[in-house]
């Protein structure tokens, strides 16, 4: 059984019972759902979920003060941080959707709506499941082939420029960052607890980093 404590933040824009289950199921014994921010620094790991409107999502976190909370937990306790679909947008500096919003700024990529031009024929929201390219067989892509399904669901896209570290791609017409890692600062666009046994695999990788 894992011994760590893997937090879930629960800011009312996530399907987090999916998660709780897949982490339940692999065998982590101390899951918790957090909302508040004094609790994020006692976690070893935390996990970002999300879906929905970015916009909506910073507001919710900027108005409960979980927003800075995750970038000291992040930043300065060098705490492991997964986001998922709209808690990895999150993460990014900047998100077009709704006029546009600041981001928690971990990295600094852009989020941008998939546009009919880089579309090339394919219809909005990208949903089911699609091949990614991993960039190698380490962290938390380790015991993953190269090229993997994930499950996705989204109509928005993070940049993949200037990505460092370990990364994976996914091509819906235009390449779009699918996930990455950055030292203890990871990603996934697509959803690893409703990617079957790649998705499982990614998450065990990620609750067994280094502490």
């Amino acid at each position: 059984m894992i011994a760590r404590k893997v937090s879930i933040v629960d800011y009312g824009m996530g399907n987090i019972w999916s998660i709780v289950s897949a982490l339940k199921y692999l065998g982590v014994v101390d899951v918790r759902l957090i909302s508040n921010p004094d609790d994020i620094m006692q976690s070893d790991f935390l996990i970002l979920p999300g879906v929905g409107s970015f916009r909506k999502g910073m507001e919710s976190l900027i108005n409960s003060g979980i927003d800075k909370a995750i970038i000291d937990f992040s930043t300065k306790k060098k705490g492991n941080i997964l986001g998922i679909c709209l808690g990895m947008h999150l993460m990014g500096s900047y998100g077009a959707e709704d006029g546009g919003t600041k981001g928690l700024g971990l990295l600094p990529n852009k989020v941008e709506l998939f546009t009919p031009e880089n579309l090339n024929g394919n219809k909005l929201p990208h949903v089911g499941f699609n091949s990614t390219y991993i960039s190698e067989d380490s962290g938390i892509f380790n015991n993953l082939d190269s090229e993997s399904d994930f499950y996705y669901t989204h109509s928005y896209r993070m940049l993949a420029d200037d990505i460092q570290g370990r990364y994976a791609i996914c091509k819906y017409g235009i390449e779009f960052l699918a996930a990455f890692e950055m030292d203890n600062i990871c990603g996934t666009q697509f959803h690893p607890e409703k990617s079957q046994t790649n998705g499982l695999i990614l998450l065990n990788n990620f609750v067994n980093k280094v502490i």
